[in-house]
């Protein structure tokens, strides 16, 4: 008999991760991958293989990238849309999609000099039946800077833009720096001596931005749960929000520069000129820079991201304590020899997200409206 045939064959188990596809040679490996992966059904995935990634950049090398997967970057070759990646059954329903999908620019405000723009919104606070089941209100904001300073390094806001979701400009003014502006920086900003003459005071700006923000909700229940105050979209809010002196509950932001799925791999930000080619198809930012031009960008990321149609995860989890909870790793709670006797799939099922998806804030609706009808 041949030797070769007498020999014990031996095989190596492997322990696949539910959602890369990463495979470990021991069990309590796959358990610290899935504790430091936070995979869940808001990551970004593969509308070919499934494969979820860490962010929309992260997919696009696996479908587009130098060393493709190359089933998935066949089939999205012909029926993948190179903006938002979704993967469509036909060549035909990917060609009524893209009509929808690619943008076209916003019309600049340009930079003469106008007096400020304020629409009738309402700011009254008051409560009717139209607010039940609505996604909560959002405004993207834009800040223009200027230089202060001997060198012209400091930032000065010296022009605020914000817009509805309907991209109508609510707020459009020119702002008055506290202190001399040394660098205009004008070949970005297009402003001149002549458009701060007469700005507006920054402390006006500050009170009139808030109302809006606040509309007409309390401090107390803005800092709680937000009530019927507005989400604050932009790009790199925080230093928008530190030049003009203002704090908002981070709990109301939406940055497209922080937002986990819009980073690169490495989870440093994307400038808002990438973003937009990227995943809108439009470029920005290619002379003077409009505000208008870039909130109208941030709030069609944010509202491209708030319309994903994630499953519900399991285990409970609901919009009322996602926030609190699902940053809290499940698989603390659970004993070790415990987590290795789960199933790949298990372990995924207990997995949490470690970012607040933005379809969140449309879920909220669904919540409200549940919560309601149990009520009744």
């Amino acid at each position: 008999m041949d030797s070769e045939s007498e020999s014990p064959k031996t095989s190596t188990t492997r322990h696949k991760c539910s959602a890369c596809y990463k495979q470990y040679k021991k069990k309590d490996h796959l358990v610290e991958h899935m504790k430091a992966s936070y995979h869940s059904v808001h990551q970004p995935k593969c509308g070919v293989c499934q494969k979820h990634c860490k962010s929309f950049e992260s997919l696009r090398e696996h479908l587009t990238g130098p060393l493709p997967k190359a089933n998935c970057s066949r089939i999205f070759s012909d029926q993948g849309c190179d903006l938002c990646l979704k993967v469509f059954d036909s060549p035909n329903s990917l060609s009524e999609h893209k009509e929808t999908c690619c943008l076209s620019a916003p019309a600049p405000l340009g930079t003469i000099i106008i007096p400020p723009i304020e629409s009738q919104i309402d700011i009254s606070g008051s409560t009717n039946g139209n607010q039940v089941g609505r996604v909560p209100e959002a405004v993207a904001m834009d800040c223009e800077m200027v230089g202060g300073g001997s060198d012209g390094s400091l930032d000065l806001c010296a022009r605020v833009c914000l817009i509805d979701e309907d991209e109508n400009p609510i707020f459009h003014t020119y702002v008055q720096p506290q202190i001399p502006v040394s660098n205009y920086r004008y070949e970005v900003t297009g402003i001149t001596e002549e458009h701060l003459r007469n700005a507006m005071p920054l402390k006006e700006v500050q009170e009139k931005i808030l109302e809006i923000l606040y509309n007409g909700e309390s401090i107390g229940r803005l800092r709680l749960d937000g009530g019927k105050a507005r989400l604050l979209v932009g790009h790199d809010l925080e230093h928008d929000l530190d030049c003009l002196r203002m704090n908002y509950p981070d709990h109301l932001l939406r940055d497209t520069a922080k937002y986990r799925p819009l980073m690169k791999t490495n989870l440093i930000s994307h400038s808002l000129k990438y973003l937009t080619r990227a995943y809108l198809g439009y470029d920005i930012q290619s002379g003077v820079h409009d505000p208008y031009e870039d909130c109208v960008s941030a709030m069609r990321l944010y509202k491209r991201m708030r319309s994903q149609d994630h499953q519900v995860e399991g285990s409970g989890t609901n919009t009322d304590t996602y926030h609190t909870q699902s940053f809290i790793s499940v698989f603390d709670s659970r004993k070790p020899r415990e987590l290795e006797k789960m199933t790949p799939d298990e372990l995924y099922e207990i997995s949490r997200s470690c970012y607040r998806c933005w379809c969140l804030d449309s879920r909220q609706v669904l919540q409200q409206n549940a919560n309601l009808w149990r009520a009744w």
